[in-house]
């Protein structure tokens, strides 16, 4: 009778190593070094917080931004502003300080979905073209800490590269609603990719991330987003939203911006 009790504590205690080693996160790659630091990098907050808020807070035109939602307060506001690079590049981003996507900020359960906001903002590019831009053209990107300058969250809001546009259309059946097992490589670096069959972006991509490829919170820093409009392969209208984790040492800067076009060349 011992005996077989002996066995079976062993044998939950083996189904338990067992079980705990299958539900554990996959390993994502190496740890990686501390990203650089940005010699400059609260010059936009200083944009966001010392004039274009304050402007509007006062009733003025809020110059330099273009436009700053306060709709809940500064806690969950956001502003828009023309990038200084490229003919439609805009930037958005929060009345509040966040650093990035490696701040715990933007997987708060309250957080303000930032990438829905650029999205919904893209007719800014059709403004500057003088023509609406189709979907498939249209993206949002956020840069790693190692790809980046500025230390406040901004996403740029601009047109796909269109040698990407036509990489994710040619692969676009087999692309699904979770994340590619393996990576498909644009403009030179490997990306993870899902579909999102919907044009809400009900979850935050910083979320999906986080959660469909098991991040853990202190290296979110090591990733770059990427969403692209999309007509996918059963004809809806929806979304890739890419992936890719920085790799320094192989001159990968987790820079998801490399994506985008800043000159909209043939739009």
């Amino acid at each position: 009778m011992l005996e077989r009790y002996r066995f079976v504590i062993l044998l939950v205690i083996s189904t338990a190593v067992l079980w705990s080693c299958a539900s554990a996160p996959p390993p994502l790659g190496p740890p990686l070094p501390p990203p650089p630091t940005h010699a400059h990098g609260q010059a936009l907050w200083g944009i966001v917080h010392g004039q274009c808020v304050p402007a509007q807070e006062a009733g003025a035109a809020p110059a330099p931004c273009q436009s700053v939602s306060l709709a809940g307060g500064e806690a969950r506001g956001f502003v828009l502003l023309k990038d200084r690079t490229g003919a439609t590049q805009y930037l958005l981003m929060p009345t509040r300080l966040i650093t990035g996507i490696e701040d715990p900020a933007v997987l708060a359960p309250d957080a303000t979905n930032y990438f829905a906001k650029a999205w919904a903002a893209r007719g800014l590019i059709d403004q500057r073209l003088g023509h609406a831009l189709a979907r498939e053209d249209a993206s949002v990107a956020v840069n790693s800490p190692y790809g980046r300058s500025q230390d406040l969250l901004h996403l740029h809001i601009d047109c796909l590269r269109a040698d990407v546009r036509e990489a994710l259309r040619a692969d676009a059946a087999g692309i699904g609603p979770d994340w590619s097992r393996a990576p498909i490589v644009l403009a030179g670096q490997p990306y993870r990719v899902e579909a999102i069959a919907s044009d809400d972006l009900g979850v935050s991509p910083f979320r999906r991330l986080a959660e469909g490829l098991r991040v853990p919170p202190g290296e979110m820093g090591d990733w770059t987003l990427v969403l692209a409009g999309a007509r996918l392969a059963d004809g809806r209208d929806g979304f890739y939203l890419l992936a890719g984790r920085a790799d320094p040492a192989h001159g990968d800067n987790g820079s998801g911006e490399d994506l985008q076009d800043h000159a909209c060349a043939g739009r």
